[in-house]
């Protein structure tokens, strides 16, 4: 409230934001020295501040110190979730990440789909393909599509604000699968020691309506590259974009345009009449053009002018395919002989 210009009236904390103030170490906080699930939170009992000791849960605890031990933490913040309250814990830790040149790197690029969850190529600059799998987990998507299922039934005999319970359900299994995809990619990465991933730099335009609307909806791609990024990180893997334009559209062997087979939208045909993998074609490309992208941008001008004289495909970058690659490698051999 204002009054003649002058602020008055009590402040008070908003509890509907779900997040209290830090319990500063030694101040507001400090552990138990007696047991270890436990710790002691100063609290206004209504008269006077006092130290109250408080159960943490065992499992959780066992997290912390198998995996954070030893790490910086910062003070803990009380989090009020479904009228319960949680103790979050922030860990701070300091990683070099990968600094491998390009002409050294191994990358796995990734393509993200929605009928094979995510497709992930290990990849070498010369276009030396190194390793190939697809993660998928079409029991979990089974249970998702099937709550979707059961939710819009209800909703046309109740309507939209009844299945309010049903959707935070369906939302958390989403939530759980991107977990699980991101998980994937990054192990498999980091078993093949890869020094980068790369993703498409995905954006959603346009209208669609039915349940391909819904699909897409519940595409949790920018969380999954989200997540990629936060555990990546860690393992010192770096993460890239290229764009995305035609990575799906144009087959990995420069023969053109592809056709997606009608029954099963994961196989396609290219112009040649070989079939292949939609989405393994598609993570070829997307590796493609990090590697031109990366070869290309430090080269001098004059340089660069005449690779892309010789290799024209390589002057458009929304065009370029894994083809290409192979081919503006063995120019720049023959100009090194030479």
């Amino acid at each position: 409230m204002e009054a003649e210009g002058q602020k008055t009236g009590k402040p008070y904390l908003k509890s509907e934001q779900y997040a209290m103030p830090v319990f500063y170490h030694d101040v507001m906080y400090r552990e138990n020295t007696e047991e270890k699930d436990a710790a002691f939170l100063k609290l206004y009992d209504g008269h006077d501040w006092k130290w109250f000791a408080v159960r943490l849960k065992h499992t959780d605890m066992e997290y912390l110190r198998k995996h954070w031990s030893g790490k910086k933490a910062s003070a803990p913040t009380l989090e009020k979730k479904h009228d319960k309250y949680f103790l979050r814990f922030t860990y701070a830790e300091e990683v070099s990440l990968s600094r491998t040149p390009v002409k050294e790197q191994t990358i796995c690029s990734v393509d993200l789909g929605i009928n094979t969850d995510a497709v992930c190529t290990i990849m070498r600059p010369d276009g030396t393909i190194l390793g190939r799998k697809f993660i998928n987990f079409p029991s979990d998507k089974d249970r998702m599509y099937r709550v979707l299922g059961r939710i819009r039934r209800f909703q046309r005999e109740h309507g939209s604000r009844q299945a309010q319970g049903r959707w935070a359900y369906a939302k958390r299994l989403n939530t759980e699968l991107g977990r699980k995809i991101a998980r994937e990619i990054v192990l498999y990465a980091s078993e093949k020691k890869a020094d980068v991933i790369v993703f498409e730099y995905l954006e959603m335009k346009g209208k669609l309506s039915g349940k391909k609307k819904q699909k897409l909806q519940m595409w949790r791609k920018r969380d999954i590259q989200k997540r990629c990024g936060q555990q990546a990180h860690r393992k010192e893997i770096r993460i890239s974009r290229i764009c995305a334009w035609n990575t799906s559209r144009l087959a990995f062997d420069g023969s053109g345009e592809i056709a997606r087979d009608i029954r099963d939208h994961r196989l396609c045909t290219f112009q040649t009449g070989k079939r292949y993998n939609c989405d393994l074609s598609a993570s070829y490309n997307i590796g493609a053009r990090y590697f031109i992208r990366e070869i290309l941008k430090p080269l001098p001008e004059t340089e660069r002018s005449l690779l892309e004289a010789k290799v024209p495909a390589v002057k458009r970058r929304t065009s370029c395919v894994y083809a290409d690659l192979r081919e503006l490698i063995s120019e720049m051999e023959l100009r090194k002989a030479a």
